[in-house]
């Protein structure tokens, strides 16, 4: 008996000495300003930027708008008629790469900014299931998210790079713009 007391005190013993401390548990929480480091990093590699970002041409082609960084494809370009028959081979895109043509029809970046046009409105648990669930909005009963985003590759995507993207995006400039909604083909067809 007193050697199951005994085992049983160490086995306690070890278990408590392996718990983190509440100081070790506080110590590696980022600070707000590290959580949204780490989003910028994130957002920036993981490419929001090709299709959220309007582009001005440059003289090595299209290059990042900063005055519009993250804000969409802009409510006032219109997309010009095109000849649907291309699309049998092929998939289109606006000059400063915001919308994309094909045979689901015509879809637009959407505006990324804090701003109420934007995700000024969203929760992040909005974000995380439009990130990872693919849903318009971030929320059920709503359409798919359209190609070319590629929310298939960020499923697996931690929750804590969820949150430093969405501190991010709610600590940049926020921008008025009113993304089109998506489009049938025969909206844009010739």
């Amino acid at each position: 008996m007193l050697t199951l007391a005994v085992i049983a005190s160490l086995i306690g013993f070890v278990l408590a000495c392996n718990q983190p401390s509440k100081e070790d548990a506080t110590a590696t929480k980022p600070t707000q300003e590290e959580l949204v480091k780490r989003g910028e990093y994130l957002v920036t590699i993981m490419g929001c930027n090709d299709c959220h970002t309007p582009k001005v041409m440059g003289p090595n082609g299209p290059e990042l708008d900063p005055t519009r960084m993250l804000s969409g494809h802009p409510a006032d370009m219109p997309l010009a008629k095109i000849d649907t028959a291309l699309l049998k081979d092929w998939v289109l895109f606006t000059p400063i790469l915001t919308a994309g043509i094909g045979p689901w029809g015509v879809s637009y970046a959407a505006n990324l900014t804090p701003d109420e046009t934007g995700l000024g409105n969203w929760t992040e648990a909005q974000f995380k299931k439009a990130l990872k669930e693919g849903k318009s909005k971030g929320m059920d009963g709503t359409r798919p998210l359209l190609p070319p985003m590629p929310w298939q590759n960020f499923v697996n995507i931690s929750d804590e790079d969820v949150s430093a993207m969405f501190a991010y995006l709610q600590s940049i400039k926020p921008i008025a713009n009113i993304v089109p909604n998506p489009q049938p083909l025969s909206a844009v067809s010739q």
